[in-house]
């Protein structure tokens, strides 16, 4: 059995990165992995490092560890590289949300479509073309297993930017929906049966089955019963759908035109408006806790988050069956979704790879909100792969959220401000200012 080299690249995101090693290290095949960081932060790679030990040391693990702030050395002759980069940091999500906010656009979540979601992915872009390059220098049969968001976006690109073709973007929207799903029809989870299938962040939930018995009978009468239960967003689209969507009420109202431009629905739905924001200074003031205890000596909770990747890492190296939900090129898994989108499918995982199943045609009204997600995606793709500067206004024209808030005109003046506020992160040919 091989002994992987597993890649953390972005590993100063110390708080995702204990979760990950709390869940690769509960697997005793893998507690013999080496573990190689990469952060271009000294300081948070060096928080990284403890972290890994310390973990290792409480899960009797004995992994060899590396740390790197040269990420070529981090990436050779890698079998695995987990990516959870997030470009700019804080300073970058507040400039996603104020720029916006001053032209009068609400967000919640801001890191999938939207404006937030289209910045973010450009500013992301260049880094995952120069991994991807690397890669196919140093390691070039690894497998990219990528958390960065905008999930879909960011595998689009990094699958038609470079020659990398064993990449897959996880996220753990779907099993925790149908985790908390359960909970809430009292069915218990290890036995139902249930199939999702979409893009990530609105995938939908197609099958919800226990014993043959459809669950959906069960939510229902739950919604009926509960005003509360119908002052959520993705309670409301599920009722007026027909599927239940897998991700949060913060994610899923950015990404259809129906409540975040109306305040009366931003009350009736109870949306917090800027509520990444608050997530990312938690996330700031959880990792300097992390430093600081490991500092003083004090210990840390290690404890596992059911995440994908070390799943996967499992499988392919002891040929362990699994299935997970994975976010890949389409090429007619969704029959009438764009092929070359990305989509989120279940997915076999064993000693051959990852193999993600087809799926078929999703209802038509659920196809048609994947779409207008997709269209999107696919015009900030080809904004950087050819260099096209109006294609960044194109998809925020083309965008749900956006263009149902605002006129064209502000869109791209929008559009140019953020420009502004970004460019030293965008590759240098999508920096003009075109005005109207």
């Amino acid at each position: 059995m091989m002994v992987p080299k597993v890649v953390l690249v972005g590993a100063g995101s110390v708080v995702f990165t204990q979760g990950l090693l709390a869940d690769l290290f509960t697997f005793p095949e893998l507690r013999g992995a080496h573990i190689a960081l990469h952060d271009i932060d000294p300081e948070r790679l060096a928080t990284a490092e403890a972290v890994t030990r310390y973990i290792a040391g409480r899960r009797g693990a004995d992994p060899k560890v590396s740390a790197h702030t040269d990420r070529r050395a981090a990436l050779a002759d890698a079998d695995f590289v987990i990516n959870m980069v997030q470009i700019g940091m804080v300073e970058a999500t507040r400039t996603d949300f104020e720029i916006p906010a001053r032209h009068g656009l609400s967000q919640t979540i801001g890191d999938t479509l939207g404006i937030g979601g289209i910045f973010r992915a450009l500013r992301t872009f260049p880094f995952l073309k120069a991994l991807g390059e690397d890669m196919t220098e140093v390691c070039p049969d690894a497998w990219l297993l990528n958390y960065t968001n905008p999930m879909a976006m960011n595998v689009q690109y990094v699958t038609e930017a470079t020659r990398l073709r064993r990449v897959v973007g996880l996220c753990h929207s779907v099993h925790w929906t149908m985790h908390d799903l359960c909970a809430l029809v009292n069915a218990p989870f290890d036995e139902v049966d249930f199939v999702a299938a979409g893009v990530n962040h609105q995938a939908w939930v197609l099958k919800f089955e226990l014993d043959g018995e459809n669950l959906y009978r069960r939510l229902d009468a739950l919604v009926a019963d509960d005003p509360q239960l119908r002052r959520r967003v993705r309670v409301d689209m599920y009722r007026r759908l027909g599927h239940y969507p897998t991700e949060t009420s913060e994610h899923s109202c950015e990404y259809v035109p129906w409540y975040l431009h109306h305040p009366a629905e931003i009350e009736r739905l109870r949306l917090p408006v800027g509520a990444y924001l608050g997530i990312v200074e938690e996330n700031m003031t959880e990792y300097e806790r992390t430093r600081d205890a490991l500092a003083a000596g004090t210990g840390l909770p290690v404890e596992g988050t059911m995440e994908y990747a070390p799943q996967i890492i499992h499988s392919i190296v002891t040929g362990t069956p699994r299935t997970v939900y994975g976010n890949v090129p389409n090429r007619g898994l969704i029959e009438n979704l764009p092929a070359h989108g990305t989509v989120e499918v279940p997915c076999l995982v064993d000693r051959s790879g990852i193999l993600p199943t087809r799926v078929g045609p999703l209802p038509p009204q659920l196809a048609a909100l994947n779409r207008a997600y997709l269209s999107v995606n696919d015009l900030v793709v080809r904004a950087a792969l050819e260099d096209e500067p109006r294609h960044i206004r194109h998809a925020a024209m083309a965008d749900p959220a956006t263009s149902s808030a605002l006129p064209v005109e502000q869109i791209w003046q929008l559009c140019d401000d953020m420009v502004r506020a970004h460019a030293d992160r965008l590759q240098p040919g999508l920096r003009a200012t075109l005005g109207t």
